[in-house]
């Protein structure tokens, strides 16, 4: 102990700390699943995928299978202990494998398990199924017409007279729009490892965003209880939504292996098979009938929200809820009625995807946005500036939560000026005047994001911190890292907390058997609930300490004070290294379980009332853009994002996030096609089929900025706002200026109302449609 020594300044928090595993990431050192070392005796096991889309199984012939060499066994529905069930609804309608029946082309039939992945893989193939065909579709239309049978309960959100707000409103514009789907397409495909234990014990390796509800599926498929069942991941190769509930079916045919046998067994298919195999974002076709005014306030909407929901329930319910949640964007309308449509089609059974919805939801109300811009020869700004919630009117959601601290105006003000967009629209119209091949576009475009779990009960988060005696920290939490940096983000604030540097924490591997019952890494909440249960924890032990430094030093608890690198004890300054070890020997207890809940928020769904977000993250866009008119191809030349994120907690790994969002939301709409053929194949399942944007796609220009000014009003961890899915929406910006570059052709006098993705071909398309519409 050294009297009056300077406390050791390191700002742990609020600072641009680089990604934990950064140097390992492009070193290639970074060590996932498929980088383990494979204990010895490692079985591998291939899933046997359905050729068919609907179709009746007559017979299943395994002789060549079982005959191939290296196999060890094929592993069906029979061999099922516990449930055939791997579905995270309530419905248990996802069968691990498909018996009597197949719903889409690429359901699992069994599993083979042999000495080699390639033995697996090849004997996989040679099974002799017969199939008795039955009536298969594959889209929202098609669906409809069919019956419209729906694979969960729809919800109906509604707000004022509907009927009286059409009355009132003097102009009317009624349509639809066809928003395409999007695979995950995460580097890291998905993958497990099962070994064995002891009793009924197993522990899976497993690449998943939720552990815990891996934990529960591969109990519920051996017929077990939670408590034998290990989940444990470090890190995933990106996850996006696609591994929330999808990693469900690769942990249980792993485990199954692993306790028939006894032997430890990992699964991992190949890339086709992983994207015709898995669940995608959700396709929506929106019809919608909107009232507004020659001022292009908006007074009624009335809209069907119909998804592509797949076979199965899995997520379809809360994600076409989370649609209808933004349907409103930032947008407020005085009489709404909004509806959901969660369709059963002959395809994999969609899933959670970056936004969950919420993106779907908000493309729509741009869409009638731009028609109401267009029918008034307005710029669609203006359309939108008009219709932003108020601060202390106007500002009550479809679902009847009450937007506070709404600083949309600003975010906007801000960027319409920083971008200088007047000047540069004006500039733009002035240059398609005058070029008769390239046209170009521009488009400024706002999001409102609301943030939580609708599902109640998932808004909390666990932590667990062990001190040693060297003063050295492990921390565990709740939540898994796939790259976004949450694991950086919460070590921060453990550091902060006890006043260290981050080579004083070690970030341990996500496992079930340090911090239980923890919910999916999803909705955009990963910090504000693990980083508060970490300060929980950390708060726990440094409350201890407080009254063991009290006592050594002989001064009271209100003379300790936390600074950087210990504790000062009235005038004596403690290294948190010699603090530590006088605890151990003064049997201090070193270890705490910290526990978060998010306040607040309450929903029912029966009546579409309640408080569903805590808080609402904001942002905007400007995209300019230039298509050639021969031929529907476009660059986006620029982009220019304010994106508040409240009080950035690492303003590198929220800006990495901004970005990477961006270009990903961009992927969306503008070149990520899905399409099955006539037979109900999934056609677009590999890299050469399904283009994701490259290093080239990335704006020449693209000028990020967080909004420095922003401090979230709840009392978050940091005061910072969640930043995983919010900037994914702002990419709608380069629609709405591809939409605007098309228009030109006539005079901006129509609306181009194209479908999504935006592809060169639907570009092409639109401007033959202006060309119809100016001759």
């Amino acid at each position: 102990m050294n009297k009056h020594q300077a406390p050791i300044v390191i700002a742990a928090l609020h600072t641009s700390t680089r990604h934990d595993s950064g140097p390992k990431h492009v070193s290639g050192t970074a060590e996932y699943i498929d980088d383990m070392i494979e204990p010895a005796g490692t079985m591998h096991a291939y899933l046997a995928l359905s050729t068919k889309p609907h179709a009746e199984i007559v017979s299943i012939d395994y002789a060549a299978v079982k005959a191939f060499p290296g196999v060890i066994g094929v592993l069906t529905a029979e061999d099922i202990p516990g449930e055939n069930d791997v579905s995270p609804s309530h419905r248990h309608d996802e069968p691990i494998f498909a018996i009597d029946k197949v719903h889409f082309w690429g359901q699992p039939l069994f599993a083979v398990i042999a000495e080699t992945r390639d033995a697996a893989r090849r004997a996989a193939h040679l099974a002799k199924v017969e199939y008795r065909e039955l009536p298969f579709f594959t889209n929202v239309r098609a669906a409809r017409t069919a019956g419209g049978k729906l694979v969960t309960d729809p919800l109906k959100l509604e707000r004022g007279d509907v009927e009286a707000g059409f009355a009132k409103a003097p102009r009317r514009v009624k349509g639809s729009i066809e928003i395409g789907g999007q695979d995950h397409f995460y580097l890291e495909g998905q993958i497990s490892l099962a070994i064995p234990g002891e009793d009924e014990d197993v522990t899976v390796f497993a690449s998943t965003q939720h552990p815990s509800e891996v934990q529960l599926m591969v109990a519920q498929v051996l017929g077990i209880r939670q408590h034998a069942v290990t989940i444990q991941i470090r890190r995933m190769g990106g996850g996006f939504g696609g591994k929330e509930t999808q990693g469900n079916l690769f942990a249980a045919v792993a485990a199954l292996a692993a306790k028939k046998w006894n032997r430890a067994c990992k699964i991992r298919p190949d890339r086709d098979d992983d994207m015709t195999a898995t669940g995608k974002r959700h396709d929506f076709v929106v019809d919608y009938d909107v009232g507004y005014d020659d001022d292009g306030k908006i007074h009624a909407v009335d809209a069907m929200y119909g998804a592509r929901a797949g076979f199965s329930s899995d997520l379809s319910g809360p994600v076409t809820d989370r649609a209808l949640f933004h349907a409103d964007n930032a947008y407020w309308y005085p009489a709404v009625r909004v509806q959901s449509q969660p369709l059963y089609t002959n395809t994999v059974s969609n899933t959670a995807f970056r936004g969950f919805g919420g993106p779907q939801g908000m493309l729509a109300a741009e869409r009638w946005v731009e028609d109401i811009a267009y029918a008034l020869g307005r710029d669609p700004l203006e359309i939108r500036k008009s219709n932003f919630y108020g601060t202390d009117t106007d500002n009550v959601t479809p679902y009847h939560q009450t937007v506070e601290e709404n600083v949309i105006h600003r975010v906007v003000d801000e960027l319409e000026a920083s971008s200088d967009y007047q000047a540069r629209r004006a500039a733009i119209i002035k240059y398609n005047a005058g070029s008769p091949i390239l046209r170009k576009g521009i488009a400024l475009t706002p999001v409102k994001f609301g943030i939580s779990f609708t599902a109640t009960w998932y808004n909390q988060g666990g932590a667990l911190i062990h001190v040693y005696k060297d003063g050295t920290i492990q921390l565990n939490h709740g939540g898994t890292e796939m790259g976004q940096g949450l694991h950086t983000k919460v070590a921060q604030v453990v550091a902060d907390a006890f006043g260290l540097g981050l080579d004083s924490i070690k970030i341990m591997a996500t496992s079930t058997g340090k911090v239980a019952n923890t919910s999916a890494t999803a909705a955009s909440s990963g910090t504000d609930l693990n980083g508060m249960a970490a300060l929980d924890a950390a708060r726990q032990i440094k409350a201890r300490l407080v009254v063991h430094a009290a006592k050594l030093h002989g001064v009271a608890g209100s003379e300790i004070e936390w600074v950087q690198g210990g504790i000062q004890a009235g005038d004596t300054f403690v290294p948190f290294a010699e603090l530590i070890a006088s605890a151990y020997l003064n049997r201090v207890h070193l270890s705490a379980a910290g526990f978060y809940e998010t306040p607040k928020i309450h929903w029912d769904r029966a009546t579409g009332r309640g408080h569903p977000f805590y808080y609402f993250a904001y942002g905007a866009s400007v995209s300019e853009v230039t298509i050639d008119t021969l031929t529907g191809e476009y660059i986006v030349d620029r982009v220019d994002i304010l994106h508040d994120v409240g009080r950035s907690l690492n303003p590198t790994i929220d800006l990495g996030q901004v970005e990477g969002g961006f270009v990903q939301g961009m992927g969306w709409l503008t070149t990520e096609e899905l399409v099955w053929d006539a037979k109900g194949e999934l056609r677009t399942k590999a890299p050469s089929t399904y283009k994701i944007p490259l290093a080239s796609d990335v704006p020449p220009i693209f000028n990020v900025r967080l909004a420095e000014w922003s401090v979230n009003k709840e009392p978050t961890i940091g005061r910072s706002k969640a930043v995983g899915e919010p900037p994914f929406m702002l990419a709608m910006s380069v629609v709405e200026a591809l939409s605007m570059a098309v228009a030109s052709v006539a005079d901006y006098k129509v609306a181009p109302r194209m479908n999504t993705p935006v592809t060169p071909e639907r570009v092409l398309m639109g401007v033959q449609r202006m060309k119809g519409v100016r001759g």
